[in-house]
């Protein structure tokens, strides 16, 4: 089966702290993973570089075969690559569905200039349906709850129909009904070949979504498994009892 994201050696250092060191995995293509470890273990660190907003201090990171540059985050994003963060980033002095709007790539020029097609209405409207948001299109962001606009943001980066996406703690600070909503929507990516990485801290979010379970500890790869294999793993349980 082809990967779909392949890091290999990654390192990344700063100051004193290494945060990721010799680390490497591979995520299969159309595969639904969690990437999960202790705090400090070097997650966020890991998907900055893979998404190109941080540059590693050794080591490679490839997508579908091609090994990116790590200097940008254009390259992975026109190769199919999106990302969510820990803190949801969204415009707010925009509408909703205008944050949907800017989230189209349109070459060297803004979309509201460019105008905005039936197509890009159309595939909006379709995702604040399937985000429960509709009601709010017309809201600016910046008056949504927290929960809200780490839908938005998860709802905006869709807008650009991407191969490979990674999500940052997207149930941190949401409640459970839009949790729900998550869940729907990434089994939906899922069933539609969509590869889904998924750093989170809610192990019951991730062991009853996740295919396969990578665990970092000390910036490694420590194990790799099924979520009933990583439930049981005594390395597993160390490195969290240990926390």
């Amino acid at each position: 089966m082809t990967a779909a994201l392949e890091v290999e050696g990654l390192r990344k250092q700063f100051g004193g702290i290494v945060a990721v060191d010799d680390c490497s995995f591979s995520v299969a293509e159309g595969t639904l993973a969690g990437l999960i470890g202790p705090n400090g273990s070097g997650k966020t660190t890991v998907l900055n570089m893979a998404s190109g907003y941080a540059r590693p201090d050794a080591g490679s990171v490839a997508l579908f075969g091609r090994t990116l540059p790590g200097t940008t985050p254009t390259v992975p994003y026109r190769l199919g690559l999106s990302r969510t963060f820990q803190r949801a980033r969204v415009f707010g002095a925009l509408t909703v569905r205008e944050n949907l709007f800017a989230a189209v790539p349109v070459k060297g020029r803004s979309i509201f200039k460019f105008g905005i097609g039936p197509s890009v209405r159309e595939r909006a409207d379709r995702l604040l349906e399937a985000f429960r948001l509709a009601p709010l299109a017309g809201v600016q962001a910046s008056e949504l709850s927290y929960g809200q606009q780490k839908l938005l943001e998860f709802a905006t980066v869709l807008m650009s129909r991407p191969r490979v996406l990674l999500l940052d703690e997207p149930t941190a600070g949401v409640n459970p009904v839009l949790i729900e909503t998550m869940v729907e929507r990434i089994r939906d990516l899922r069933r539609d070949g969509v590869t889904v990485i998924v750093v989170e801290h809610n192990m019951e979010f991730v062991m009853s979504l996740c295919e396969v379970v990578l665990v970092l500890d000390r910036g490694r790869l420590l194990f790799e498994g099924r979520p009933e294999e990583v439930q049981s793993n005594t390395l597993v349980l160390d490195a969290y009892l240990g926390e």
